[in-house]
């Protein structure tokens, strides 16, 4: 058996502009951090070799790839070629929750499937071929950002070229400044998971009118002043920019908020939160405050909604576990 763990992630400023609608015309940039909690996946060869079982959210059990209900697994298995195996899937965190649960999937089953073919594939080419899967193969209407997070790891400054390339840049701060930034971030359940797919469908469309594209543009600049903040070791700015982020983000296409998302959003802020967002696409999943500690009691007893406790991490997408191998 091999089981890989592959990293979701939070995103804090720039998310829009790693679509190609805009990043093609202006270039993007997202930054971002992956997280201790994972998408594990292991694979080994199935007793009956003429059969493939897939457990998820269901079992699927079949003869022949082709087919496979589940988009990703069957576009996957069918591009590297795959069958006669069991895959399971497991994960720390549900879909549906702005954490970017499915390239976290994409990208974790490559890897799996490379190393159990015994083929060596770089974090890059991991991040590069899932974003083909989803995009270009099924069509999702989805940016980059999810794909090379989960595939890097890391606190990362994320640019989205003109020319569909990717660069991936690390943080470079000190310890210090790096344990207050992670201690002054509280993240909340709101209780509702959503599919993506609509309020970025609804964006992409929008990224055509100039005032949402002006919206995506500043929000680039505020990613790349949160940068220079970071990197200064400076975290006075972090917060506001945050709040900013987010405020620009609820025009870019309706659905992104809710009047429960505005009531949490606002409480927290009374309670001295000094910015924070809706993680994800919209809708629902999580919210994450940048708040100080000396207020973050009054914010959890006030904001009415679990907590989730979580840690940055560093490794991106790896193997756990390696026991007898079945190189294919």
């Amino acid at each position: 058996m091999l089981i890989t763990k592959t990293p979701f992630r939070v995103s804090f400023c720039g998310g829009g502009s790693d679509l190609a609608a805009f990043y093609e015309k202006y270039g993007g940039c997202v930054l971002s951090t992956s997280i201790n909690k994972y998408m594990y996946l292991s694979i080994h060869p199935y007793f009956n070799p003429d059969q493939t079982l897939l457990k998820y959210s269901e079992n699927e059990l079949v003869d022949d790839i082709s087919d496979i209900k589940h988009r990703i697994f069957r576009q996957v298995l069918n591009d590297m070629h795959v069958s006669g195996v069991e895959i399971s899937s497991t994960a720390d965190v549900p879909g549906g929750t702005g954490l970017g649960s499915s390239s976290t999937f994409t990208v974790g089953l490559l890897h799996s499937l490379y190393c159990y073919k015994g083929k060596f594939a770089s974090k890059g080419r991991l991040a590069r071929e899932a974003c083909e899967v989803e995009i270009e193969k099924l069509g999702s209407p989805i940016g980059k950002q999810d794909q090379y997070a989960a595939a890097y790891g890391g606190l990362n400054f994320i640019q989205f070229n003109k020319d569909g390339t990717v660069s991936v840049s690390p943080i470079m701060m000190q310890a210090e400044t790096y344990k207050a930034l992670q201690g002054n971030l509280l993240m909340f359940y709101t209780g509702t998971t959503r599919s993506a797919n609509s309020i970025l469908s609804e964006q992409k469309q929008n990224i055509s009118q100039s005032e949402k594209n002006d919206s995506l543009k500043e929000m680039c600049h505020l990613a790349r002043e949160m940068k220079e903040a970071l990197e200064s070791n400076d975290l006075a700015p972090f917060g506001r920019i945050l709040h900013k982020s987010w405020e620009l983000k609820r025009t870019l296409a309706s659905g992104i908020s809710n009047p429960d998302i505005d009531r949490a959003y606002y409480t927290a802020m009374e309670c001295g939160a000094l910015g924070g967002k809706l993680l994800g696409a919209g809708g629902g999943g999580f919210l994450l405050f940048y708040c100080e500690k000396e207020k973050q009691e009054a914010l959890r007893r006030n904001i009415g909604l679990r907590e989730f406790d979580f840690k940055f991490e560093h490794d991106g997408t790896s193997v756990a576990y390696i026991g007898d191998k079945y190189w294919r």
